[in-house]
């Protein structure tokens, strides 16, 4: 199977199982206690000439797939409906929600791989003091929740140092990247020490195959052994396992925007399941699970142009 023909099946697969997600996204909102009138009443009793109305300004007088139908429809034209708390179009919510949560996601992204593969790299190679320095610290990160270094970090560089603000995002992009500093790395913490020790293993486990030998054996020096034979050779698993971390950060910016009061789509994710706004929810939810699918997508497409072990040959034979 040609590199073309694979990306476009992977493309149509995404395609098919984001149908399917928001099939059971728009559906888990009739599986909560109550109907979605009462949401948009906020419990307050009404004629029934008032619920009528309101049932047909949502359209919840239809039948369930016409009104699946219709709002995938209307996504699809970039119409994520009208938020029940904000008044406003969900569409503007997002667009001024997202890029506070694009940005924090990216800064831990570039925290958890500079120092993950920082740390992997020099428990692998240096051994030792080193090693055992590396393991004792990733140990520590990987035992600390995101919400607990958010409460720590917080404390210590916010409150009694003053170093970094205590929440908020800030005005101006500078002044945003300031502002996540802190939640950057509360949210960097736990997937640096897991992906720190993945980097270790997948380089320990190269460095005792035969190649390896044979290549110091011809007088390659070290420092060519390690990038080229084992470095190299590791990236597949560190590859796979940074699909899962993107994955796990984006899933972790609710706890930590909450935490920082920063003003994400991951707060907005929380106050919005708090008051039943369940077009913003729906919408969030939506977008997440496709970023999850495109952080994997980017995995598949890049593995076997990283590992020149991983071949197309094993999923042609599957279809």
């Amino acid at each position: 199977m040609s590199f073309l023909r694979f990306a476009a099946r992977r493309l149509a697969e995404m395609a098919a199982t984001l149908a399917g997600a928001s099939f059971v996204i728009f559906g888990a909102m009739y599986l909560a206690p109550g109907s979605p009138a009462s949401f948009l009443l906020a419990g307050r009793s009404a004629s029934p000439e008032a619920l009528q109305a309101v049932n047909a300004q949502y359209h919840l007088d239809e039948p369930f797939l016409l009104q699946y139908a219709r709002w995938a429809g209307q996504i699809l034209h970039g119409d994520f409906g009208r938020s029940i708390t904000y008044r406003t179009d969900v569409s503007r919510l997002l667009a001024d929600r997202l890029p506070a949560t694009l940005l924090l996601v990216g800064m831990a992204l570039v925290l958890v791989l500079a120092v993950g593969l920082l740390l992997g790299w020099i428990g692998a190679v240096r051994g030792g003091a080193a090693d055992s320095t590396v393991l004792v610290t990733t140990t520590v990160a990987v035992g600390t929740p995101s919400f607990v270094a958010a409460v720590l970090l917080q404390g210590l560089f916010a409150v009694q140092l003053g170093w970094f603000p205590t929440g908020g995002t800030g005005e101006g992009f500078g002044s945003m990247l300031w502002h996540l500093v802190l939640p950057a790395v509360a949210l960097a913490l736990y997937l640096t020490g897991m992906l720190a020790r993945v980097t270790r293993a997948a380089m320990l486990d190269v460095l005792g195959q035969e190649h390896v030998t044979v290549a110091r054996s011809r007088g390659v020096t070290e420092h060519q052994v390690i990038r080229r034979h084992v470095f190299r050779n590791a990236l597949g698993t560190v590859l796979t396992t940074g699909g899962l971390i993107v994955s796990t950060l984006l899933v972790c910016t609710v706890l930590v925007e909450t935490a920082f009061s920063v003003g994400g789509i991951g707060q907005l994710l929380e106050l919005s399941t708090t008051t039943k706004d369940f077009p913003t929810v729906q919408a969030i939810s939506l977008i997440m699970v496709g970023l999850f699918m495109a952080v994997n997508l980017i995995v598949d497409l890049l593995h076997p142009l990283v590992d020149p072990r991983v071949t197309l040959g094993p999923r042609r034979a599957a279809g």
